[in-house]
């Protein structure tokens, strides 16, 4: 397919976000970082921030990934499963969330998966997540916008995003 579904690419940004001194850094991920999983969470790991770092991924306008990485842990958040059907990034996060494909009457909705309550501790409950994924007017990259605002750092997020997407 000429939109890059095939090889699992398309994606529209890549980015991490970590605290540092205090501030919010937001910075481009390299390409290959959004090409699958396991990719994304290395890049993620390797961010210097103090306190863990934030992955925001969007995809072709159809759905984003947000990883969230402290130590160990791996927090994963899908915005929409039934981008799993087209989208390998997607089908692999619904394996490491060990959650089944959707069926086709999961098909007829937008609805997240995985950890909702990934940025409660940041002042970002897991409702409002909910009700930022499931918005249909929403393209992804306006839900990323709005959740990095919500997060505190939404004009690193515009500037940083803006650049690549220029």
């Amino acid at each position: 397919m000429a939109d890059g579904r095939a090889e699992g690419t398309a994606t529209d940004f890549a980015v991490a976000a970590y605290r540092e001194d205090g501030q919010w850094v937001v910075a481009t991920l390299p390409p290959s970082a959004a090409e699958g999983l396991e990719g994304l969470v290395h890049a993620i790991r390797q961010q210097p921030g103090d306190g863990g770092s934030i992955g925001l991924v969007s995809v072709a306008d159809d759905f984003f990934v947000a990883v969230r990485v402290f130590g160990d842990d791996e927090r994963i958040l899908l915005s929409d499963v039934t981008a799993a059907e087209d989208w390998p990034l997607a089908r692999e996060v619904l394996e490491w969330l060990e959650l089944p494909m959707p069926d086709d009457e999961d098909l007829e909705q937008m609805q997240p998966a995985g950890d909702l309550a990934v940025f409660a501790d940041l002042g970002v409950p897991a409702m409002e997540v909910a009700m930022l994924c499931e918005d249909e007017d929403l393209y992804p990259d306006e839900m990323l916008d709005s959740l990095a605002s919500r997060l505190g750092f939404g004009e690193e997020f515009r500037q940083t995003v803006g650049q690549e997407l220029d």
